[in-house]
């Protein structure tokens, strides 16, 4: 069973840093297609921020670009979401994902419970 546990969720002053860690257990690691999304109140889950399975192909949704920074370590089994700059409307729960590359689809296939980011102004 494949499990991904987020951390690292919690309540800031717009311009500061928040780091998140997304540790994937149960699975392949390195066959993951990592990726962040976040949803905010009221609103749809968004893509964030996705990393390739050796980390060479990264990217961003334009609002974060600059801000945040995607890696990972697979040593360590895990995907980090490095957050500067923080503004108010990056408010949301955070989720980790992971698309197995070797499954069919387009769709991620594991998904975290998420962990709350919140940003005042």
């Amino acid at each position: 069973q494949v499990q991904l546990v987020e951390s690292g969720g919690g309540l800031v002053q717009a311009g500061d840093s928040l780091s998140l860690s997304c540790i994937v257990s149960g699975g392949t690691f390195s066959n993951y297609l990592m990726g962040w999304f976040r949803q905010a109140p009221g609103k749809e889950r968004e893509f964030v921020a996705t990393i390739s399975r050796g980390g060479g192909t990264i990217d961003y949704v334009d609002s974060v670009k600059g801000r945040f920074t995607i890696s990972k370590d697979n040593a360590k089994n895990t995907v980090f979401l490095r957050m500067n700059s923080l503004k108010p409307e990056d408010t949301a729960v955070y989720y980790c994902a992971a698309k197995d590359v070797f499954r069919a689809g387009v769709d991620y296939d594991y998904w975290g419970r998420g962990t709350q980011v919140t940003v005042s102004s």
